[in-house]
């Protein structure tokens, strides 16, 4: 029985409080673009000035102070160069940094947003925003947003997988919480860094019954816990009894859409053989399989978070996840699913074009920036080898057509045929929204 123990709680439960099964939701309000999206997340803030922006401006203020300092939240020294070159790449020319060469090949698929926005330059407040559209309450996330709204498309797996190896990051399961939603729509978290699937999924496997020994468990919890249930109202109860029967429909799934052995030693080698390549392969299967929403953490200690020596740490960042990001648009494009699949790739915010100083000293390093940064899309809906707004001349903040955070939900929303304003959940007696009652869809970056 060691199944009800797997650590998915409510976010297995196959129906919610009213009985109703994730996938017979509000439905679609418009026919989508992009059926499902996995989100690569950046954690602790990539520099947009070293990686999708590039200023030449700060070449000719190098060991200046910039003209538009802004007070940041450490103190910040001269205008601080790239160290990496940026050249243009496809048929739309788009500057690309060659920390992200290979994922450039695909640039005429991707269309860049340089002026987004952040709220605070803090690392909590801006992962709530970016992941659950407010940065001081607790709210549900979007890969929540999104299962209520569209369910998955597979019973048998969870609709909202969020892998990150090596331990969770700050704000912990919070990322992915389901918040005021039924438990249902939560994410599920995979520590990715394992390779075998028991590893992966706790008590994926029983090590004391058969299979039809476990049906027959099954069956008995079930009609205990139903009379129990006669007679209450309990939503907790409801997601118990239906966890264990995914729990149980999860061996064989889950055991198929994790074990990558089963795909041809060309395409693991496209991946590349690190945890990043493994666990962007295994999203690729899990999206086959109808899981809604994939989001791929790049680490658990806001490795990118460089206030010192950007440029070692950077590209060694960099070159963990370049290749898989390629190797992903390169995959989906061959098997026609690109079209119909939103790639997501960014982080809570982006960094200063200042160096970062300590005593006096500079680290080499750059400060959180929220006033303007950088993030990109890909496929399902977008209208790719596009830019979209920008940054000042130094890349200190938006300047032409700024994001917020509430617009990129909301058109991540529209693609997958939702309109923010409609997906609505009744709370505390109002209705709620990922966007609150702000955004705005950014129809210049959707075909």
């Amino acid at each position: 029985m060691g199944f009800g123990m797997m650590g998915l709680a409510g976010l297995l439960a196959e129906k919610d409080a009213s009985g109703a099964a994730p996938s017979a939701r509000t439905g679609s309000h418009f026919a989508p673009k992009a059926k499902r999206v996995i989100h690569f997340f950046l954690n602790g803030g990539p520099s947009h000035v070293d990686t999708f922006d590039p200023k030449p401006a700060l070449e000719k203020y190098a060991g200046r102070q910039l003209p538009n300092h802004r007070i940041t939240e450490r103190k910040t020294g001269a205008a601080f160069p790239s160290p990496f070159k940026f050249r243009r790449y496809g048929q739309s020319g788009i500057q690309v940094s060659e920390l992200f060469a290979k994922t450039a090949a695909y640039i005429d698929d991707i269309a860049v947003i340089r002026s987004m926005q952040a709220q605070v330059p803090n690392h909590e407040p801006s992962l709530m925003l970016m992941n659950c559209g407010d940065s001081i309450q607790a709210r549900p996330s979007l890969g929540a947003w999104l299962t209520y709204g569209l369910g998955a498309e597979n019973d048998n797996l969870p609709g909202f997988i969020a892998m990150c190896p090596g331990g969770m990051p700050i704000k912990s399961a919070e990322n992915w919480q389901s918040a005021f939603l039924p438990g249902a729509f939560q994410g599920t978290y995979v520590d990715s860094q394992h390779t075998t699937v028991d590893r992966l999924i706790e008590n994926i496997r029983s090590p004391h019954a058969t299979t039809q020994t476990q049906r027959s468990q099954l069956a008995l919890l079930r009609h205990i816990n139903e009379a129990h249930h006669m007679g209450r109202v309990d939503p907790r109860l409801d997601a118990r009894i239906e966890s264990f029967e995914l729990a149980f429909r999860m061996q064989t799934a889950a055991a198929d859409a994790f074990d990558i052995s089963h795909e041809p030693p060309h395409i693991r080698d496209l991946y590349g053989s690190g945890v990043h390549g493994r666990q962007t392969l295994i999203a690729r299967r899990l999206l086959e399989r109808g899981v809604r929403m994939v989001q791929l953490w790049h680490g658990a200690g806001q490795p990118w978070d460089n206030h010192d020596k950007i440029e070692e740490n950077h590209r060694k960042l960099a070159a963990q996840i370049d290749q898989p990001i390629a190797a992903l648009l390169g995959d989906l494009k061959q098997r026609g699913m690109l079209e119909d699949t939103l790639v997501i790739w960014g982080g809570e915010f982006g960094r200063t074009p200042s160096v970062e100083m300590s005593g006096g000293m500079s680290k080499l390093g750059r400060d959180h920036n929220h006033y303007g940064f950088s993030m990109w899309m890909a496929g399902g809906g977008v209208k790719g080898g596009t830019v979209h707004g920008s940054t000042d001349e130094f890349g200190f903040a938006a300047q032409d057509d700024p994001v917020s955070v509430h617009d990129l939900h909301a058109t991540i929303l529209h693609l997958m045929g939702l309109n923010h304003e409609h997906l609505t959940y009744r709370y505390a007696g109002r209705d709620f929204r990922l966007t609150d009652v702000y955004g705005d869809v950014i129809t210049q970056v959707v075909a």
